[in-house]
């Protein structure tokens, strides 16, 4: 151990690994704050909370139980030529589900509703919130938890850059959901987001892995340009009630 500590590559270690989950994280954020905001104003910080809190324990759950993880990169069965193991499967039932919520949250979105009617959003139970999100925390943690094994050999380094990571992500995941609230076009962004990585998650479970790198730029990319186009209209109407007065 003291060894382990006194070894820099230990620290190397720990921060790429501390960066690569926050950003393997940024869906989960992103489906957590997107499902808290279908929630009541005073239960939408507490199902954060909830959410990334079932993240962290699953997480640090599916590291203690390392074999029984590498074990599910084993073949089970095949199916139209493709050999399927648990983590396909996992995958690929994760991805089929955020692709269906994904759809879902951006109908529910573009809705239009006659401006007359009395008929308000429905909004969702927080039992319905905590499941949808254990369900994707569950395909998420996977996800992240054998990419980590991939990259460091000790245990602990693993747990302490969950940690970390899961403990950044609880401080933004905050400002995201305010964010996505006052910019209801950045929510259709992230939904869509959510959409490819849905996709990516299906085309990974049959044997064709799509690099995240692709979606995280194209994501930044969106961003950017959105936050160009949100400035312009701020400026737009700013001037515009400038001249008015």
């Amino acid at each position: 151990m003291i060894e382990l500590l006194s070894d820099p590559q230990t620290y190397l270690s720990l921060l790429t690994l501390t960066a690569l989950e926050i950003v393997l994280g940024i869906d989960n954020i992103l489906f957590i704050s997107i499902v808290s905001s279908r929630l009541p104003k005073e239960l939408q910080e507490k199902a954060r909370r909830l959410g990334l809190s079932l993240a962290l324990f699953g997480r640090l759950g599916l590291l203690l139980s390392l074999s029984w993880v590498l074990s599910l990169t084993k073949p089970l069965f095949s199916l139209l030529g493709y050999e399927l193991s648990g983590r396909d499967l996992v995958l690929g039932i994760g991805g089929l589900f955020l692709i269906y919520k994904a759809t879902q949250e951006i109908f529910f979105h573009l809705e239009v509703k006659d401006d007359n009617s009395e008929e308000k959003p429905k909004l969702m139970s927080m039992r319905s919130a905590i499941i949808q999100i254990v369900m994707l925390d569950i395909v998420f943690s996977l996800d992240s938890i054998i990419t980590a094994i991939g990259l460091v050999s000790h245990v602990a380094i693993m747990a302490v850059a969950i940690v970390i990571a899961v403990i950044v992500m609880l401080f933004f995941s905050k400002h995201i959901s305010e964010f996505l609230d006052v910019h209801p076009s950045m929510k259709v962004l992230g939904l869509a987001f959510l959409l490819l990585v849905g996709v990516l998650l299906v085309a990974e479970c049959f044997g064709y892995p799509i690099p995240r790198s692709y979606i995280y730029f194209s994501l930044g990319f969106s961003i950017c340009v959105e936050i160009i186009n949100i400035k312009h209209q701020e400026y737009t109407k700013k001037k515009f009630l400038t001249k008015k007065k």
